[in-house]
């Protein structure tokens, strides 16, 4: 069997630590080898690279484009370093954002060129696409007021305007509409068993190997 990338996206609070984890205590229990990793911060550069990007400091702000370059090397090192390995090992990879993160956040949120976005991507993955993108939709306020709950407090990304991450839910829910074979939404406002009901689901109907 071969590997497989299944990617978790959606605005702040979604619920995509928690999915994650469920999906791949699931899929361990059909005898799939599985890793969970994340962007920012899946390799020990990343670790780096993502504390730099989501730390807030007032008297020293990161400008867009820096902030869109820095996303593309951890993305870099990762495809490298950890994706393309455990895929070619037959590893189902469970990762915690993507290049559509890049698309939604810096593309819709910031405004950025979008041309520039997928030229990196390109340039970042070597052209690696993910198998299934599951895209955990909830309100951008209600994200927000979960994450508000955190006792670790909101990032850098977290605390930016509402218009800002209204922007980008707008981005995933475009990116959804123009890819319905690749991105498969799931409401991420319900109760955490339904929503691990649903991505089962769709990996039950869409990857061959657990039909």
């Amino acid at each position: 069997m071969g590997g497989r990338l299944i990617v978790f996206e959606g605005v702040e609070g979604c619920g995509k630590t928690s999915q994650m984890q469920l999906c791949a205590e699931w899929l361990e229990s059909l005898g799939i080898s599985v890793i969970i990793t994340r962007e920012p911060g899946g390799t020990e550069l990343g670790v780096h690279l993502r504390r730099l990007l989501l730390e807030k400091k007032d008297d020293q702000p990161v400008a867009e484009v820096t902030e869109l370059l820095l996303y593309a090397a951890d993305r870099a090192q990762h495809v490298a370093q950890e994706l393309q390995p455990n895929l070619a090992a037959g590893k189902y990879i469970l990762c915690d954002r993507y290049i559509d993160s890049t698309i939604a956040y810096q593309g819709y949120g910031r405004g950025l060129d979008m041309n520039l976005i997928h030229q990196l991507n390109q340039i970042a993955t070597g052209g690696l696409k993910s198998d299934l993108t599951i895209w955990l939709d909830v309100d951008v306020e209600l994200g927000l007021a979960r994450k508000r709950g955190d006792a670790l407090g909101l990032d850098r990304i977290e605390q930016e305007t509402i218009a800002f991450h209204r922007r980008v839910q707008q981005g995933y829910a475009d990116l959804a509409a123009s890819s319905p074979s690749q991105i498969f939404r799931v409401d991420g406002s319900l109760s955490k068993e339904i929503v691990h009901k649903t991505i089962q689901e769709v990996l039950h109907l869409h990857l061959k190997e657990l039909k």
